[in-house]
């Protein structure tokens, strides 16, 4: 399984429906894991990004379609890195 972090900012139509963004990270939780994706962590943070989430799946296919569904309700803007734990990045870097 890949690691995905992703970063996210509220739009303004987002901003304005702040108070429900917890429901809406629930059904997206939902809809991710019947699209084969885990999220392993959210969280809402102050500065530069509204949030992160970091999620997990064994196809990249699998995240970008999840993310891009995320992306379209139009209440974030998304920016994702694939991530690599210690032993993933010294396997790459040898």
């Amino acid at each position: 399984m890949s690691t995905y972090i992703s970063l996210f900012r509220f739009t303004e139509k987002g901003a304005k429906a702040a108070n429900q963004s917890v429901r809406r990270s629930k059904a997206f939780e939902k809809a991710a894991a019947k699209a084969g994706v885990k999220i392993v962590g959210k969280y809402w943070t102050i500065g530069a990004y509204d949030g992160v989430l970091i999620l997990s799946a064994k196809k990249s296919e699998q995240a970008l379609r999840c993310l891009t569904k995320l992306a379209a309700t139009g209440n974030v803007t998304v920016q994702t890195l694939t991530a690599f734990n210690e032993k993933e990045f010294q396997k790459i870097v040898g």
